[in-house]
């Protein structure tokens, strides 16, 4: 279980159990738009959101859940970047913005990645969702089932392009799992899409709408949007010194306003926190006693380095206590909660995270069974 996917369940509960503390976080910015959301990547801290649960027209970052089940698809290798797909005329006349795909031939799985996350070809989304379901009312159902499973409880999907419909809709909290998720969970292919600032297709040359490509060399994604009921929205992700934050960014006025306003956002998050690493990835938390068990201990800890962040200048007196789950009984499943790591930042607390197993106990004998059965009497 990845890290990030852990702490999902727990991202909007880390601040604040302390109103002393409260009073000395940062004052967040407030922007122009509709909606927005600031997630730290490392740790699934949202630094700051405004109406982050408001159902909202999610336009084009549909094409996130397509782009999504496209990787995991070619990660089941159901499907392959050199394989073509079959231009369908639903496909050809779909509207709004185009790959220019042809009717009747066939494109590389590859260039028809391109044309979605590049370009923000619809065609090109179309083709992919009949290539992968067979349809694209069957590729939707995929889409619905993929946002249950990663959390996204206020999504609906409709269509693989965001294309306007009275049941498509999102919030910037769902659209933070799953560009937070995309990025996890296929970094090889964000890192290899993502980040291309255009995509020449039929002769047709297209610049990547994503504007802060441009602008700022630490971002390198990920996914505009715009219908006029949606207004101009923009996800976006910045890496600088090792440290990730994700802003989702929706219902600005302008193409620049959105733009303008996620590096706001980014900057301040980087300006006003520092990141702090609590725990190395696969190191153990601590080792705890296993009952009835074919090993007599587990180690506990997190499956990737918890990088969390606080305000400038506290880094220096945060502290971590781990709290276990009492009496811990075999089975033990690798990626099972064992307990929690309760992090204080001067004294104060400050945000808590679940502790997994990081190895599996199986069950032992009946005879090791039966010895425990007798100790645990006397313990």
């Amino acid at each position: 279980m990845s890290l990030l996917r852990q702490l999902l369940p727990f991202a909007f509960s880390l601040f604040l159990a302390s109103p002393a503390l409260a009073q000395q976080l940062p004052v967040p910015p407030t922007l122009a738009a509709k909606s927005w959301l600031l997630l730290e990547m490392g740790s699934g801290q949202v630094l700051t959101a405004e109406k982050p649960d408001e159902r909202l027209e999610p336009a084009s970052l549909t094409k996130l859940m397509t782009a999504y089940l496209t990787f995991a698809a070619l990660q089941k290798k159901t499907i392959t970047l050199e394989q073509s797909l079959p231009v369908s005329q639903k496909a050809w006349k779909t509207g709004g913005s185009k790959m220019f795909v042809r009717v009747d031939t066939q494109v590389p799985v590859d260039d028809l990645i391109k044309g979605m996350i590049v370009q923000s070809g619809n065609d090109a989304c179309v083709t992919l969702a009949e290539g992968i379901a067979g349809s694209e009312e069957n590729f939707a159902q995929m889409m619905n089932r993929e946002a249950q499973r990663l959390g996204m409880k206020s999504s609906s999907f409709t269509n693989s392009t965001g294309l306007p419909d009275p049941n498509l809709y999102t919030t910037a909290h769902d659209l933070s799992l799953l560009a937070g998720a995309l990025i996890r969970d296929f970094p090889e292919y964000y890192k290899k899409y993502y980040s291309m600032k255009e995509f020449r297709y039929n002769n047709i040359t297209q610049p990547n709408r994503n504007r802060l490509l441009y602008i700022d060399p630490s971002v390198d994604g990920v996914k505009t949007g715009h219908t006029e009921a949606a207004g101009y929205c923009l996800i976006s992700s910045a890496m600088r010194d090792k440290r990730r934050l994700l802003s989702v960014v929706l219902g600005t006025k302008s193409d620049s306003a959105r733009a303008t306003e996620s590096l706001k956002l980014l900057n301040w998050g980087f300006i006003t926190y520092d990141a702090v690493t609590v725990a190395g990835k696969d190191q153990a938390v601590a080792t705890l006693r296993v009952w009835k068990g074919l090993q007599k201990e587990v180690k506990a800890g997190f499956t990737a380095d918890l990088v969390i962040a606080v305000p400038k200048g506290f880094a220096e007196k945060v502290k971590s206590d781990f709290v276990a789950e009492p009496r811990l009984i075999a089975p033990i499943e690798a990626g099972q909660k064992l307990g929690m790591l309760q992090v204080s930042i001067d004294g104060k607390p400050y945000a808590e995270y679940p502790v997994i197993a990081l190895e599996a106990v199986p069950l032992a004998g009946f005879f090791g069974r039966l010895i425990d059965t007798i100790r645990l009497w006397f313990n």
